[in-house]
Parts: C-alpha cells; sequence; structure tokens
C-alpha cells in the first residue's frame, strides 16, 4: 500500500506542480473557480438587465477587477495577522461610522458614505469584516464555551456598531451587521434556550421599535403583509419582480428577451433586483443553476470551517459564510415576496462595487484559513 501511494504521487508531477502553484499564491482552487462561475453569470445577467450597456458591464469589470486584486491580496496574509489587527480593525471601523454621523456624504436620504477627495467609501463595509474578526478574536482569547460575561460582552460588541449604522440610516446593513456578529456566537456555542429568549425579547420589543422607525421603513413592513394595498406606489416593486419571475415560467424567455426590465416595468433591475431578471429571462431552471452555484460556495465555506485548525480561525471562517448565505438568501427572499424589501444587492452579481469588494476580501480571508493550515502529524 506504502508503494502504490508513493507510486501514485511520482506520476502524477503535473497534478502536483498544479496544487503547489495554487497553495503557493494562496488560492483555494475550489472556491476560486466558484467564484470566476459567479460572477461570469451575473456579468450576463447584468449585460441583459443594463439593457446592453457597455459602459456599465466596463465599469462592472472594474470593479470586479478590483476585487480579485483584494481578494488575492487578503488571502496572502496568514489568520494570526488577523487576529492581531482584529481589535484595531474594529476600533478604526467604530471612528469611521461615527465620523460619518459628523461628516458624512448624504445619498438617498441617508448619511453613509465618507468623502475624502480622492475617494469615497462607506465605512459600514469595512466594519462587515471588522465586527466578525474581533468577535472570532475575543472567543479565542476568553477560551469556550461561553459563559453570561462572555455573552453580554459579545452583545455590545454588536449591538455598538449595529447603532451607529442604523442612525445613518442604512437598516439593511445594520441587519447583515447584525447577522455577521450573531453567527460567531451561534458557532461559539450559544445555548438553544438563551437564543430562545433572546427571539422572545425582540418580539416584545417590536412594538416599541416600531415608534422608532423611519416612515418609509414602516411601509416597507405593511407592503411586505399586503403587498396589494398600494400596487401603483408603495408595493410597485415587489409586484413587478413577482409578475417578471412568473413570466419566465420553466425555460424562460430567453437571454435579453426580458419585458418587464427592458420597458423598464421593474424598478433597480441592475441591482437589488437583478435575480427577478435572471427568473424572466432564463427561467426556474436558470434560477436553480444560479442559486447552486451560491450553494457550491457556501458548501466550499462550510468545509474549510469544519477543517479549521483553531477557535478563532473556525469562527471567524464560519461568520464569513453564513453571512454570504443570508446575504444571498434576503435578496432572493426579498425579490419573490417572501421577506420584506430590505435594499440588499444579490452578492458578486447585481450591480456594485463596494459590497462586491467587501465579500470578495472576504472570500480572501477564508483562502486564508484553508492555505495556511498547517500540516498536522500524528
Amino acid at each position: 500500500m506504502q508503494y502504490a501511494n508513493t507510486f501514485q504521487r511520482t506520476h502524477n508531477p503535473h497534478q502536483q506542480d498544479a496544487r503547489s502553484f495554487w497553495r503557493y499564491i494562496h488560492i483555494d482552487l475550489y472556491l476560486f473557480l466558484s467564484i470566476i462561475l459567479l460572477t461570469i453569470a451575473g456579468l450576463i445577467i447584468l449585460y441583459s438587465a443594463s439593457s446592453q450597456n457597455s459602459n456599465v458591464i466596463e465599469q462592472q469589470i472594474l470593479h470586479m477587477s478590483l476585487a480579485f486584486v483584494v481578494m488575492l491580496l487578503f488571502a496572502q496574509i496568514p489568520p494570526i495577522i488577523y487576529q492581531r489587527w482584529a481589535v484595531w480593525l474594529y476600533g478604526i471601523g467604530i471612528f469611521l461610522l461615527i465620523a460619518v454621523l459628523l461628516f458624512g456624504h448624504t445619498g438617498k436620504g441617508a448619511e453613509r458614505w465618507l468623502n475624502l477627495g480622492f475617494i469615497r467609501f462607506q465605512p459600514s463595509e469595512i466594519m462587515k469584516l471588522a465586527l466578525p474578526l474581533f468577535l472570532a478574536s475575543f472567543f479565542h482569547k476568553m477560551h469556550l464555551p461561553l459563559n453570561n460575561q462572555s455573552i453580554f460582552a459579545a452583545l455590545f460588541i454588536i449591538f455598538v456598531p449595529a447603532l451607529l449604522v442604523s442612525k445613518q440610516p442604512d437598516q439593511s446593513t445594520a441587519a447583515m451587521l447584525m447577522i455577521a456578529g450573531g453567527s460567531v456566537l451561534f458557532l461559539a456555542g450559544l445555548s438553544w434556550r438563551l437564543m430562545s429568549g433572546l427571539a422572545v425579547l425582540a418580539i416584545l420589543c417590536a412594538p416599541f421599535c416600531w415608534y422608532l422607525m423611519h416612515d418609509y421603513q414602516r411601509q416597507r413592513v405593511l407592503t411586505f403583509l399586503n403587498p396589494e394595498r398600494d400596487p401603483l406606489n408603495k408595493s410597485y416593486h415587489i409586484i413587478q419582480s413577482k409578475i417578471a419571475i412568473g413570466s419566465g415560467g420553466f425555460f424562460g424567455k430567453g437571454w435579453l428577451n426580458g419585458t418587464q426590465s427592458h420597458l423598464h416595468f421593474l424598478p433597480e433591475h441592475s441591482t437589488d433586483f437583478i435575480f427577478a431578471v435572471c427568473g424572466e429571462e432564463f427561467g426556474f431552471l436558470g434560477s436553480v443553476i444560479l442559486i447552486t452555484i451560491f450553494m457550491i460556495i457556501i458548501l466550499r465555506g462550510l468545509y474549510i470551517t469544519i477543517h479549521a485548525q483553531d477557535t478563532f480561525s473556525r469562527l471567524l471562517a464560519g461568520s464569513l459564510t453564513l453571512t454570504f448565505f443570508f446575504s444571498f438568501f434576503i435578496n432572493m427572499g426579498m425579490v419573490t415576496g417572501i421577506l420584506p424589501v430590505m435594499g440588499l444587492p444579490l452578492p458578486l452579481v447585481s450591480y456594485g462595487g463596494s459590497s462586491m469588494i467587501t465579500m470578495m476580501a472576504g472570500f480572501g480571508i477564508l483562502m486564508s484559513i484553508q492555505t495556511h493550515r498547517k500540516l498536522l502529524t500524528t
């Protein structure tokens, strides 16, 4: 058996060289190829959704190129460095979120941008990575299982940035921060009894939260509960989205043949509602294929999580994977009407740069965790 294994290794030099090359540049090949496949599918859908606008595609390719460079750079940094930087990144993120409230650039009714003259960026995107990094580092040092002190400290760490982001107001990003932080708590071993208690507390607080919400946020909730209440105004987005998806049938109308987006019945068809374009033009079959690509990426992320060799890496990889899952699940739920409209893009498919770069940076960290593993001998 030992001779057979040696024979197999020596008779696959090209395969070994290829694996060594990808590991040398710290790229997880399976995850990388899945991401490539998703971004290509995204460009195909976006080309039709943008009414074949070459400028939009060129900008998206530029965003993707920069995002892949960021992913490659983040993959080179060993997990131990991320652990050391975690508290500083969190502190910088909190500082920038406060700066947004004081000096932020107003766009679409919300102060979400810092304009430095030569660059404009969203500090909340930085916090999407800084929060799970800090929590994973916190629990790594505190050691598991969880105790009441560490749980309340973690909740404070989560709520501070979520509250600052919600004040902008940007409730969708605040929700994603809660998910990112909550996933670390869940993976760290938060008991089902305590999770049930927090859920009951959230339900009891819901009536009070209603009065703290902005008017447009209340309208979104009411529209979700009754989409037909205002079909030409507040409910217009979700009704047109359902029409687009339903009209695609099983095989779809064909690429570039969607009427809802091309005739501008479907709002935000290049960003938040781009999945409806996929459903209309590629039908149920195309939608299933796109969802399958998402699930392949998620399963690879879970594989990396399971095989992580320390608490910090395991909690961080799991949080990044679950955050990616909820990002695409919430967007598809929003577009199909099973969740309220939240303004979240479809990861790596919707047009945009900031969220894509953040997402690819997270994948770079995942690749770092996988490719910097040490071989354990027994």
